[in-house]
C-alpha cells in the first residue's frame, strides 16, 4: 500500500491540494470510533482496513469539508464541518443510546466527551493569576462550578432564590389533607 505521508510530500511538491497531517485521537476501539464522528461531522468517508477503503483505491469523494481547522501542537479544532445533517443527528442519537446502555463510568465519560464535540458543546476556559496559588485556587473553582453545572444538566434543576417555594404555596389553599396538620 502507499504510505499516506509519502503521499503528502509527493502532493506538496507537484503543488497540489494543501494537506497537513494530524494524529488521529484517542486509543484502540475510541480513536475508531471518534474517527467516524470526524468522517460523519465533515462528510467524509472513513478511510481504513475495517471499511475496506484503502489509500490506493480512494480519491476526492472521500474527502469531507468543514468551514475552518485550527491545528495546533497538540489540538485539532473542526469548526463548521459539512456533514449531512440527518447523519450527524443519528450519530448523535447512537451515541446517546450507548450512554443509557453503558455501565462502565469510564465508557460513559468518553462517549460524553464524543457527544460534547459532535454537538458543538465544547468550551475552552484559560485561567490566570498574579501566583501558583491564585491560579490553583482559580481552577479549582472553575471544576467546582463545572462539576455543579453537569450535575444540575443530568439530575435537573429546581428554581432557586424561593421562586420554587413562592410557586409552591400558590397551590397550597388546594390540598385537603385529613386532619388540620
Amino acid at each position: 500500500g502507499i504510505n499516506a505521508e509519502y503521499m503528502g510530500v509527493v502532493n506538496k511538491l507537484r503543488g497540489g491540494l494543501k494537506v497537513c497531517f494530524v494524529k488521529a485521537p484517542g486509543f484502540g476501539d475510541n480513536r475508531k470510533h471518534t474517527m467516524t464522528d470526524i468522517a460523519i461531522s465533515t462528510g467524509a468517508t472513513l478511510v481504513s482496513e475495517e471499511t475496506g477503503i484503502s489509500l490506493d483505491n480512494c480519491d476526492l469523494g472521500v474527502l469531507g469539508y468543514s468551514k475552518k481547522i485550527i491545528i495546533e501542537k497538540d489540538d485539532t479544532i473542526i469548526m463548521g464541518g459539512m456533514g449531512a445533517e440527518e447523519e450527524v443527528k443519528e450519530r448523535i442519537s447512537q451515541i446517546e443510546g450507548s450512554i443509557e446502555l453503558s455501565n462502565s463510568e469510564y465508557d460513559k465519560e468518553k462517549l460524553q466527551e464524543r457527544l460534547g464535540k459532535l454537538t458543538g458543546g465544547v468550551a475552552v476556559i484559560k485561567v490566570g493569576g498574579t501566583s501558583e496559588v491564585e491560579v490553583g485556587e482559580l481552577k479549582d473553582r472553575i471544576d467546582d462550578a463545572l462539576c455543579a453545572t453537569r450535575a444540575a444538566q443530568s439530575e435537573g434543576v429546581v428554581a432557586g432564590g424561593g421562586s420554587a417555594l413562592l410557586s409552591a404555596s400558590k397551590h397550597l389553599n388546594e390540598l385537603k389533607g385529613a386532619n388540620f396538620d
